[in-house]
């Protein structure tokens, strides 16, 4: 169970989904009290809707920030542990990373989204990085090679990552709305220990075959497992209900007692 456990961050109020706050939190609240040991049980919170967060009444364990404000507000009175911003072309990793480090207090992990056709030859130490998988348009969706070099960089930098955006189901599968492959959650995570092993994440994440990527999750050796979970700290989604329900169908996973 390792590598499926603490994989699922709850982003509700963001699309396709996009619940009203007190929606999200009502959902949320259930799924804390489920336990369901898939989901971190963080709760993603923009920062231009934290006033909204706190005038409702329950509060969630964890809390994501997602920056989308000029600057970070104030957020002692809530249990946040991750912030996470998203780089402009334009802007340099390691000034704003480092900028943006010394601000928070130190318990607080800082992930800064990149591009995942672009690669930085330094990390600033104490930054993680994001990586967004999909989104409203075919052109936000990567393609698997640049998605796998993203991986293998991380990799051989030891770098965690968050991944966001278009991973709804499990398994890697064409979207006729959008004319679209959709990458799988369980594609980038079989990418991700693919590279721990040093072997080329890419064919894991073009792979449609849903039966060997079920046989490879199983014979996943638990070191592996470890080490790549510490690379892929965890991933959005809109949904509570899609990853439970495709990873029971796929046997990966039993009910929760």
């Amino acid at each position: 169970m390792t590598l499926f456990t603490d994989l699922v961050d709850d982003a509700g109020l963001f699309p396709p989904t996009s619940l009203h706050m007190s929606e999200a939190l009502g959902r949320h609240e259930r799924d804390q009290e489920r336990g369901t040991r898939m989901f971190t049980h963080r709760f993603l919170c923009p920062t231009s809707r934290l006033d909204a967060l706190r005038r409702e009444s329950f509060r969630p364990r964890r809390i994501g920030l997602i920056v989308d404000t000029e600057e970070i507000p104030p957020f002692d009175d809530l249990p946040v542990d991750f912030v996470e911003v998203r780089l402009n072309d334009d802007l340099s990793l390691d000034r704003t990373a480092r900028e943006l480090r010394e601000t928070l207090p130190p318990d607080v992990r800082l992930f800064v989204e990149v591009l995942p056709r672009k690669h930085f030859s330094d990390v600033p130490k104490g930054v993680e990085l994001k990586v967004r998988c999909g989104g409203a348009e075919a052109h936000d969706f990567p393609q698997a090679e640049q998605l796998a070099g993203f991986i293998r960089f991380c990799a051989d930098n030891d770098i965690p990552f968050k991944a966001t955006a278009g991973l709804h189901r499990a398994v890697r599968h064409f979207d006729p709305t959008l004319g679209v492959d959709r990458h799988g959650f369980l594609n980038l995570l079989l990418a991700v220990c693919e590279a721990v092993e040093h072997r080329d994440p890419a064919p894991v994440l073009r792979s449609t075959d849903v039966g060997h990527l079920v046989r490879m999750a199983r014979a996943v050796p638990e070191e592996t497992a470890e080490r790549a979970r510490h690379l892929l700290v965890s991933y959005g989604s809109c949904s509570t209900v899609t990853p439970i329900e495709d990873m029971l169908a796929l046997g990966l996973i039993e009910e929760d007692a």
